[in-house]
Formats: structure tokens, C-alpha cells, sequence
């Protein structure tokens, strides 16, 4: 290959050089015998306007004499281009590095020096009689010898046009030739690649013919982990490079087959997010903790304690793990995490690093939608499931409460057992709220952060604000009624209806609450958050709130 590379910079340099000569040599001479035609018209022209001024009465000697100071300065530009264009020629002759045709130059540069000298000789002779004529103001002889000039500048052109003829004959064998050193560059330069690349295949299917089958062997034995064979080995029969190879894909098989032993077991107990973070990517899932944003979901199956009291531990078993199958799902589907399973309680959060801290309180306020829209399913398959009509599960139904704060994440716990969880107010928050759906009569709470981070995705009213145990501070707590745009327009009458009542309770106006209230529960009579509003405030006629209540509801469980 260096012998082809220095071979091609060799011939690619000749063919260069020819092709400087021709841009730097043979295209000049042409130009300058184009620009000696253009200033002998030019000189001409410029001495018919010196005959012009002469001729008109009075003279218009101030513009003769620029005109004549134009005709002896192309005089002067064609003896100069003349002369260029022979010493090109001549140096093309000179130069014995390029093959021109020197016999064909030196006429042309001799042709070139004949017309300049029969120029000099008839035309200059003639053009100072005119010159004389017209001082003497003769303007018949002017006129005679004028045309005698234009007769002698037109041979002059027609002489110069057929050397620029000549010369673009020579100009085009240049090419010519050219061309014939790069097809003979190429040709060469191919021909000398294929003995070399036949000597290099050659070579390399000798050296690389013991190579090849183990190379196959390992390929195989890829191919077969690729396809989720991981049982698959190879077997070592040298001690070279290869060799080593073959060994360290055997560990690596091995190593592959106990982590997806691993995967496979843990993500039954482990959300599998968490178990890829805590094997692939462990700086995601740091043990000393991180501070971050999440949003926290605590779900409860009402009525848990009468269903279990009538069942087999059998029974019961099938029916936990059907519904946790059926509720885990959208909480999955939508990118949340499962913590733990309590008892019939789900404890789930979203946020970094699995979910975009923007995208994580829509998330699960959508999953919570999907999980109260699957109660019916729920309802229906449990009784299917024990083959018994008239369960308690046939009216069971969820309490879903959801947070969203600043909460420490990462692996908590002892030296012998860790958990990837989350700690912090916002999971008490959460729990809380799950816990308050029994006091309003509904199926989810959230609270005010996450509603300002999903208002654009979900349709609430507001039910209340709260203080929960453990907290100081009020806090806006809603219903998700359903996903935004969704709701029927008598849903929408309601909630107005709702927040009419609520907002005449903060303001200590309860008789328009207690009508407003009830105006709602004569549309809709299963209204929790109405039912509970309208007990506090028979209660307050017997115990009016302090007068610096500010409609906050404390909730102790």
C-alpha cells in the first residue's frame, strides 16, 4: 500500500504539473493575444474620434488630444500583450518537464513577431501620414488613408485571429495529453491495487484461517445469549488471545445468567426499575439518600376487614392477589413505582430518577383514575373467582389519597436488609388524605401541590381544607373527579353547586350553605363531601367555631 500511495503521488504530481502549465501558460497566451485584438479595434476607435474632434469646426483640439493620448496608450498595449504572449510562448518551449509540441510554439511565437513587425512598419507608417493629413486639415486624403488603416488593422486581426487558431490547436493537444497521463495514472494505479489487494487477501486467508473458526464459535455463542439462551458455553482449546476470549464470554454468560436469575426473582418483590437501578446503575439508587420532589399515592380496599372475616386463607389469598393485580396495574402502566404492599394497602410514589420531575403528580392523579374506573371490574371478577354470589367484595370500593412535597429518597434500612423507598411529611401527608376519604365519603384526596402540578390533565373540586396529625399548616385538599374535558355537564352543575355551599361555609354564611348543599343532594343523594359539610355545621349551632376559625378542618387519622 505505501508503494501504490508513493506511485499514485507520483503520476497525480505529473498530471498536476501538466495542468499548471496549462492553466498558468497556455491560457495566458490566449488571453493575451484576445486582449491585443480588443486593444487594436480600441486603437482604432480611438483614432477615428481623433479624426471626429479634427474634423468639426472650430476643432475640439482639448478632445483630440485625450484621444490621442488613448491611441498611443493601446499603441502601447498592443506591443505589450504582443510581447507577453511570446515570452509565454517562449517559456513554454523552454520548460523539458512537459511534452509540448515546441516545432508548433516557436511558429506561432515567430507568426506573432512577423505581424507585430509588418504592424510597425505599414500600419505605423500610415497612421503618421493620417496624423499629418490631419494637422494639415486635408480631410480627403484623412478619409483615403483612414481607410487604408482600417484595411491594414483588419489584416492585422485576421493574422492575430489565426494564431489564437494555432494556438488553441496546440492548447487542445495539451489536453489532450493531459487526459492521456490521467487515464494512464488510473489504469496503473488500479491495476497495481489489485495485485496488492490479491497478495493482501491472499496473506490475510492464510493468517486468519485458524483465526476464523473460533471467531465463528464465539459469534454463535453470541447470537445464542442475544436470543435469551443463556445456558450456552464455548469451549477453550488454546491459550492465545482468542482463548482468552472464549474464557472471559464464558464468565461473562455466567455473570448474565445470575443477574437475570436476579431480575427475575426480585422483580416479583422489587419493582424491576428499582432492581436495574440497584444492579446497572447504582449511582441512581445511592444508599445515603437524596432530597427530591415526589408524589406519594396510599390505596385502601374499603370493607377489607368484613371480607376477610368469611374466607378460607385460600380464598382470601386469591382474592389480595387479584386485586392488588388488578390496582397495580395502572399505577405501572403510568410510570409509578410500587413501594410495598400493605395488607390490603398500596403505597406507590413517582419522581426522579424513573419519572421527570414535571410529569410525575399527572401521572399519578391519571393513575388513580384508571384505578377507580377498574372497581366494577374488580366487583365483578372476585365473586367469579370464589364461584360465590353476594361477597361483600360486590360492594367494595377504594380510598386513594396523593401528595406531592420534598421527600428523602434512596436505600434505607440496616446493614443486613435496605429498601428503595421514600421518607419524609409528604408520605404522611399521602396517608393521611387516604385515610380522610372515610370522613368525606369519597374515593380520592389529593392535595394542593399535586393539583397545581396536573391541572391540565385532570377535572377536581375542591372539598375542603385540612390540617392533618402531625402538621400546623391548612392544606387545600381536592377530588379528581376525571381526566380533563371529560366531564358531563351535569357533573360540572354539581361541582359549581358544591363550591357555592363550601365557600358560603368559610364565610360563616351557613344558612346559604345548608341550601346549597342540599340543593346538590337532592341531584346527587350519595354526596359525601355535601352529607359531611352539612353535619358540621348542625354541629355548629350547638358549638359555634372561635371567631378566628378560618374554615380549616382538623383530621386526626
Amino acid at each position: 500500500m505505501v508503494a501504490i500511495s508513493i506511485l499514485s503521488m507520483v503520476m497525480v504530481g505529473r498530471v498536476g504539473h501538466l495542468l499548471d502549465e496549462l492553466t498558468d501558460r497556455y491560457a495566458p497566451v490566449n488571453a493575451h493575444l484576445t486582449r491585443l485584438s480588443v486593444s487594436s479595434l480600441e486603437r482604432a476607435l480611438a483614432l477615428r474620434r481623433m479624426v471626429i474632434a479634427k474634423m468639426q469646426d472650430p476643432p475640439d483640439e482639448i478632445g483630440y488630444k485625450l484621444r490621442k493620448q488613448i491611441y498611443e496608450a493601446k499603441s502601447a498595449e498592443v506591443e505589450s500583450e504582443a510581447q507577453a504572449a511570446r515570452k509565454t510562448i517562449d517559456a513554454i518551449v523552454a520548460d523539458t518537464s512537459t511534452p509540448s509540441d515546441n516545432a508548433a510554439l516557436a511558429r506561432i511565437e515567430s507568426r506573432i513577431e512577423s505581424l507585430m513587425n509588418q504592424t510597425r512598419r505599414h500600419l505605423g507608417q500610415e497612421q503618421s501620414q493620417l496624423l499629418a493629413d490631419l494637422d494639415a486639415r486635408d480631410f480627403p486624403a484623412v478619409r483615403r488613408s483612414l481607410a487604408r488603416t482600417d484595411a491594414l488593422r483588419d489584416e492585422l486581426n485576421q493574422g492575430v485571429d489565426a494564431v489564437r487558431g494555432e494556438m488553441v490547436k496546440v492548447s487542445y493537444a495539451a489536453i489532450a495529453k493531459i487526459r492521456s497521463e490521467q487515464t494512464q495514472a488510473v489504469l496503473t494505479s488500479a491495476i497495481v491495487t489489485l495485485l496488492a489487494a490479491i497478495v493482501g487477501f491472499t496473506f490475510a486467508n492464510l493468517v486468519s484461517g485458524g483465526i476464523i473458526r473460533s471467531v465463528k464459535r464465539l459469534l454463535e455463542g453470541t447470537r445464542a445469549v442475544e436470543a435469551g439462551h443463556l445456558d450456552q458455553s464455548i469451549d477453550v482449546t488454546t491459550g492465545d488471545e482468542i482463548g482468552q476470549l472464549a474464557a472471559a464470554f464464558n464468565r461473562m454468560v455466567l455473570q448474565l445468567r445470575d443477574n437475570q436469575r436476579v431480575r427475575e426473582t426480585f422483580g416479583k418483590y422489587i419493582d424491576p426499575r428499582v432492581v436495574e437501578g440497584l444492579i446497572d446503575r447504582p449511582n441512581l439508587t445511592a444508599a445515603e439518600g437524596q432530597r427530591r420532589v415526589m408524589t406519594v399515592m396510599f390505596c385502601d380496599l374499603k370493607g377489607f376487614t368484613s371480607l376477610s372475616e368469611g374466607m378460607t386463607p385460600q380464598g382470601l389469598v386469591k382474592v389480595m392477589n387479584r386485586y392488588l393485580s388488578i390496582m397495580s396495574e395502572p399505577i405501572r402502566s403510568n410510570r409509578g413505582i410500587i413501594d410495598k404492599y400493605i395488607g390490603d394497602g398500596i403505597m406507590a410514589y413517582w419522581g426522579p430518577p424513573f419519572v421527570d420531575e414535571a410529569d410525575h403528580a399527572r401521572f399519578a392523579c391519571l393513575a388513580a383514575v384508571e384505578m377507580i374506573e377498574r372497581i366494577s371490574t374488580l366487583r365483578r371478577e372476585i365473586p367469579e373467582l370464589l364461584g360465590v354470589l353476594g361477597t361483600p367484595m360486590e360492594t367494595c370500593d377504594l380510598r386513594i389519597g396523593i401528595a406531592t412535597g420534598d421527600a428523602l429518597v434512596g436505600s434505607i434500612g440496616s446493614d443486613v436488609m435496605m429498601s428503595y423507598t421514600v421518607m419524609g411529611d409528604v408520605v404522611n401527608l399521602a396517608s393521611r388524605l387516604e385515610g380522610a376519604n372515610k370522613a368525606y365519603g369519597t374515593r380520592n384526596l389529593i392535595s394542593e401541590r399535586v393539583f397545581t402540578a396536573a391541572e391540565a390533565a385532570i377535572e377536581v373540586r375542591e372539598i375542603d381544607r385540612v390540617v392533618v396529625a402531625g402538621q400546623t399548616r391548612s392544606e387545600r385538599i381536592f377530588e379528581i373527579l376525571g381526566r380533563k374535558g371529560e366531564l358531563a355537564s351535569q357533573q360540572l352543575a354539581s361541582r359549581d353547586k358544591y363550591l357555592e355551599g363550601l365557600a358560603a361555609y368559610r364565610e360563616r354564611r351557613f344558612d346559604d350553605a345548608l341550601r346549597a348543599l342540599g340543593a346538590l343532594l337532592e341531584v346527587a343523594p350519595d354526596d359525601g363531601p355535601s352529607t359531611t359539610l352539612i353535619s358540621r355545621i348542625e354541629g355548629f349551632k350547638a358549638n359555634p367555631p372561635p371567631q378566628d376559625w378560618d374554615g380549616s378542618w382538623h383530621i386526626e387519622k
